[in-house]
């Protein structure tokens, strides 16, 4: 009978990102499994009771979801009573990094400039800021349901549709940003609390779209990746590496997490959001990252158990 430690990566969920999820928890296993270090398995769920958990056999959890309930905080709350090690945030702060609004307030108590937001307000027909703006859920990823208002009649269509989407969803919160116009820019962040902790290179976004949406991220070809620009300034770079792990640790962010920026035209990066599960198929950027920096995926996938492992190891011994 095998000895070797038993991972159980966690996929699924019930959150808008349930196929994302679905492919980056199968990549994660394959990974896992190739670095033929562990006996793992992945077991796909939707929202499990502590229960559910409990029914599991494994010595750790790599939860690769990605969404409100399993990146934002409920089902950390079930792996922390759980017990047992797991990948990623604890329930605190993955709460804190799924809330678009509290991150861009930790920002800017770091120093990093973010855009000008305020909470969507349906009953209020005017934008609180000068077009062209942005409308999007507080507590969404991989840019579901994203608006881009660039005049009053974009404006006044998608704020009957936000509107419609709230009653749909009771409990929904929309915010209105202003928009930045440039290019997207993203930093992986790979243990930002440890001894190890950096900052990967940034990887310059170029869709060939005008929004880098969920199509772009996930099913078309055409969007470029170039991993460390060498048109970009290497003061954007080094600042924008800064300025992640600033944020991660100012988060209390465990493991990992992706920073998302936008560099205007005047070469000035404003923060956009934070992901504190990036994705893991094909076309994401952390492991792109980090094969960038010369770890192969299943040395990526072993060293994140690892922190778990170690983390857990800490605890016990406080």
């Amino acid at each position: 009978m095998s000895t070797a430690r038993h991972i159980v990566v966690l996929g699924g969920g019930p959150d808008a990102e349930r196929e994302v999820s679905l492919n980056s928890s199968k990549n994660v296993a394959e990974q896992l499994a190739a670095s033929r270090l562990f006996t793992v398995e992945r077991v796909v769920i939707d929202r499990p009771s502590g229960a559910d958990l409990r029914a599991i056999r494994a010595d750790l959890f790599f939860p690769v979801l990605h969404g409100g309930f399993g990146e934002g905080g409920p089902l950390q709350d079930l792996l922390e009573a759980d017990g047992r090690p797991f990948v990623g945030c604890r329930a605190t702060a993955a709460r804190h990094a799924m809330d678009k609004f509290a991150t861009k307030m930790t920002a800017l108590s770091c120093g990093i400039p973010t855009a000008r937001a305020g909470i969507f307000f349906a009953t209020d027909s005017a934008s609180p800021f000068e077009f062209p703006v942005v409308l999007k859920p507080v507590h969404e990823g991989s840019s579901v349901g994203v608006h881009l208002c660039h005049d009053r009649a974009k404006w006044d269509k998608s704020r009957a549709e936000v509107a419609r989407d709230m009653l749909a969803h009771p409990g929904r919160v929309y915010m209105v940003e202003k928009m930045v116009i440039g290019n997207e820019l993203t930093v992986g962040v790979f243990d930002p609390a440890g001894p190890g902790a950096r900052a990967l290179a940034p990887i310059h976004i170029k869709p060939a779209v005008e929004f880098y949406d969920y199509e772009a991220k996930y099913n078309r070809d055409d969007t470029q990746y170039i991993v460390d620009d060498p048109a970009l300034p290497a003061n954007v770079k080094d600042l924008i590496r800064e300025q992640a792990l600033d944020l991660a640790r100012a988060m209390s962010v465990r493991h990992l997490c992706r920073v998302d920026f936008l560099l205007d035209s005047k070469g000035k990066a404003w923060m956009l959001e934070v992901n504190t599960m990036p994705g893991f198929t094909a076309h994401s950027l952390y492991p792109m990252a980090a094969t960038h920096a010369g770890t192969s995926l299943p040395g990526l996938c072993t060293a994140l158990a690892n922190l778990a492992w170690r983390d857990a190891a800490t605890a016990a011994l406080s």
